[in-house]
């Protein structure tokens, strides 16, 4: 039998293997992992922006005039977004823009502060300002 010598040993050597695929793997897979989550997270506050819009324009649609609709769609995206628990309050603004045959509710909320926002600074973030718009028709049904 031949001694083996230092060279081919190391050569047939397996045993930091595993060591050096995770060196190679793990950076990449703890990215993809945190902008699963940052993302995730940014599609959580779209929707739930979307549905504060959509619910403030179903709730303006019971309004007489103008003011009233608007009125009720503040009041409604105000009661809502305390109950949904996944924005903020205080960084929720509302607009509404109406003619005569329209009322727009637009809905935006700042999530410059968002803890998730903060977590993907090594990423490409998506827009910090999410704003969503819903419509309603209040006239002209000839």
């Amino acid at each position: 039998m031949r001694p083996l010598s230092v060279k081919s040993s190391f050569v047939r050597a397996e045993g930091g293997s595993a060591a050096v695929e995770f060196a190679l793997v793990g950076p990449i897979m703890v990215v993809l992992m945190i902008g699963i989550v940052v993302y995730g997270s940014w599609f959580l506050m779209a929707q739930s922006v979307q549905s504060l819009a959509s619910e403030g324009a179903r709730a303006a649609i019971g309004g007489l005039d103008a003011s009233e609709r608007e009125s009720l769609a503040r009041a409604e995206v105000t009661t809502s977004v305390t109950r949904m628990g996944a924005l903020v309050p205080a960084k929720t603004t509302v607009r509404t823009v109406s003619d005569a045959q329209r009322l727009q509710v637009i809905v935006v909320y700042d999530a410059r502060d968002h803890p998730m926002m903060a977590l993907g600074s090594m990423l490409p973030l998506p827009p910090t300002i999410i704003e969503r718009k819903a419509v309603i028709r209040v006239g002209g049904y000839n």
